[in-house]
Formats: structure tokens, C-alpha cells, sequence
């Protein structure tokens, strides 16, 4: 079975979303609703394969939408930019545990892809395995478990592993509890890395909390990781502070600076940011509660995006991609192909719930770069 897009704009119309509807800059392509059978459809990534054809693994909740209800992970691929996709193939199978969540898709310097995700065995073990394709998402390896120095809970976001211009592989992970530990909500901040290809992997030399610059200690979670034109990285975390976080890392991640707030004030909820390959500069889509906007205190809405010419320094006004007050707006993977950018994020609302339904929809490079 395809799903053509006019009958998802006919779809958005009904559900409240006229902005989408008749904005051409801004084209949704899928929504996948919850149902009885799939109560929460969420975080997912995209990657374009060498023939043009757009592959989608996302998380399909079994055994209700909770982070610890049974998933599997499954696969929809579009052959014509998104128009229409293909029904769900199962890519993995949940194991057993909790669940499995969480995808990160990367195009490896060798031209394979490499898919990320976390095996939730229990509340005291939760770490990412790899699995490598070499036939462009037709088959995958055995999974291998990228952590196994320490067992413990470790949170890594969908489309959040990196490759860096030299090679090495990062994964920035939160870590919330280890066996016969109690539970650390407020995370400890760490990278993996490895520089032979995923083959193996070690910690970096520093892990850290967060704190305030008045010295009391806040949540961090859920970190991200860009490379800057200078060679450094950029981390950027969530918190309850007000703001996204962000540190610095000289020595590919080994080291970090102190976390410090940046200008991106938001919400408890993750940012995403990757480099526009049309202009070297950095793309962030986030909910922003600077103020510019509307929104309702503590919500995830609206999904904002903004435009940073400075290597993260400073950030353009943002633009709002959805704005629903009752929305839900998080988890975003971004895609880069052709002369679009594509965002695949949950968008429920209090109504569905805010993490249930999954969206995808494009942006226009004119519209993203703007005048």
C-alpha cells in the first residue's frame, strides 16, 4: 500500500495544521497515527540510499507507548522524494527485555550505513548496538553492543552519531543508573568513541554533571554532537535550567569544556543540530521559548528552527515549523537531500499523546535559507 501526500495534506487539514496545508515551502510527506496494535509510532531517522530511494526505521510500539513498552524496529522506503511510501518491513526484531528504540542512521566514510539504536534489557541496562548494511538497508549485520566496558542505562538519542572529517565515530550518551545503583535522573554526560570503524569502542576521558553558573546542580540529558570548521566539537544537552547547554571538545571528544547555557532557551527537550551543506552553516530546530513566540510554559511546542552563521556563537530569529499550543514536538532527525531538508520528529498533542505520532515533512532550501 503507497500513502500519497494530497491525501495527507487533506489529512493536516482536518487535524488543525492549515499552516502546513497551503505553505509550499513546507511539504509534509507521512504521518503515521498511533492505533490499537501500534499505540505510539516515534523516533525514527532517515538516510537517502545511492539510488535516490529515501529509507525510513523508525520505533513501532507493540505493548503501549511508554519508553519501556515492547517495540520493534521497522522500515518504510519512498521512491519518488516522499510522495508515497512503502508498507512497514521489520528491520529487528525486539530481542526480549524492554524494548528496542531509538534510531541513528550514518553513512560511514566507506559508503556503508551504520544503524544505531538502544537495546532496553532492563532499567539498569539500556546501551546502543551497531549494525553495519553493506547492500543499501536490504540486510544488516548482527547487532554488537557499542558499550561494554560498563554496564549501565545509557541514553543516546535518534540521529545523534557522528563521524568526524579524520573518521572517528562518537556517540554522546547520558548515563542514568548502573546495576545496584540508584537512579541519577539528572544524567552524567559522556562520549564513546572509536577510531577503527565501530570494530571497538571506549569511553572518553571525561564524564560530567551539569551545573548552574551559581554552582547548584541541574539535569542534563540527551546530548548531541556537531563538528565545527575549526576542528573542535560542540555538545549541546537539554535541561531544566531555561536553556540548551553546550560545551566544547578540542581533542575529538576525549575532553570538555564546562557546560554553560547558550542562547537557545527552551523547554526540558532535545535540540538537533547538523551542518546545511548548501551554505557551511549550522541548522538548529529546537522549541524556543525566548519569548519571540507563543507557547505554553513546559510544553514542547512550537517547533522552531534558526540558522547560525558563527559556528553557534549566535542564532537568526527563529521561524516557527509548527505551532499548535496543545502540540508535542520532539525527537527531530535531520535529512539533508537534494534541494530540501527533511525533518522526521513526533508531533502528538494531549489528545493522542505527545509522543505517538510520527511526522515527516520537507523544507525548501529557499525557505530555509531564506533572503
Amino acid at each position: 500500500m503507497k500513502i500519497r501526500t494530497n491525501c495527507l495534506i487533506a489529512v493536516l487539514i482536518l487535524a488543525g495544521w492549515p499552516a502546513l496545508a497551503v505553505c509550499a515551502e513546507i511539504e509534509p510527506l507521512l504521518v503515521i497515527e498511533p492505533s490499537k496494535e501500534n499505540p505510539r509510532n516515534s523516533e525514527g531517522d532517515i538516510i537517502e540510499l545511492k539510488n535516490g530511494r529515501l529509507c525510513l526505521i523508525y520505533t513501532r510500539f507493540t505493548g503501549g507507548s511508554g519508553d519501556h513498552a515492547a517495540a520493534d524496529l521497522v522500515m518504510r522506503t519512498s521512491d519518488d522524494d516522499g510522495g508515497s511510501w512503502s508498507d512497514d518491513r521489520i528491520v529487528v526484531r525486539r530481542p526480549g527485555g524492554l524494548n528496542i528504540m531509538s534510531v541513528s542512521l550514518l553513512r560511514l566514510a566507506s559508503g556503508e550505513i551504520a544503524l544505531f539504536y538502544l537495546r532496553k534489557t532492563s532499567k539498569e541496562d539500556c546501551r546502543p548496538l551497531m549494525c553495519i548494511s553493506t547492500d543499501e538497508a536490504q540486510t544488516w549485520s548482527r547487532p554488537a553492543v557499542c558499550i561494554t566496558d560498563k554496564v549501565g542505562y545509557y541514553v543516546l538519542n535518534n540521529d545523534r552519531a557522528v563521524q568526524l572529517q579524520q573518521g572517528r565515530l562518537i556517540l554522546p550518551v547520558a548515563w542514568h543508573q548502573g546495576p545496584g545503583q540508584s537512579r541519577d535522573t539528572a544524567g552524567v554526560i559522556m562520549c564513546y568513541l572509536s577510531d577503527d570503524n565501530g570494530k571497538t569502542w571506549r569511553r572518553s576521558k571525561d564524564s560530567f554533571k551539569g551545573y548552574a553558573p551559581e554552582g547548584q546542580r541541574i539535569t542534563v540529558q540527551e546530548p548531541g554532537v556537531v563538528e565545527l570548521k575549526d576542528g573542535r566539537l560542540m555538545m549541546f544537552m537539554r535541561t531544566n535550567a531555561g536553556s540548551q547547554y553546550v560545551c566544547h571538545s578540542r581533542d575529538g571528544g576525549e575532553t570538555w569544556s564546562k557546560g554553560r547555557p547558550s542562547n537557545l532557551a527552551s523547554p526540558l527537550s532535545p535540540a538537533s543540530i547538523k551542518r546545511i551543506p548548501w551554505t557551511g552553516d549550522l541548522l538548529c530546530v529546537w522549541n524556543d521559548h525566548s519569548g519571540i513566540h507563543r507557547y505554553p510554559a513546559g510544553r514542547r511546542t512550537p517547533l522552531c528552527l534558526a540558522v547560525s552563521r558563527d559556528e553557534g556563537k549566535t542564532w537568526s530569529k527563529s521561524r516557527i515549523i509548527e505551532g499548535n499550543p496543545d502540540g508535542w514536538y520532539c525527537y527531530t532527525a535531520i535529512t539533508f537531500v537534494k534541494d530540501r531538508v527533511l525533518l522526521a520528529y513526533c508531533a502528538g498533542d494531549k489528545k493522542i499523546g505527545g509522543l505517538n505520532r510520527l511526522k515527516v515533512l520537507a523544507i525548501s532550501r529557499d525557505w530555509l535559507i531564506g533572503p
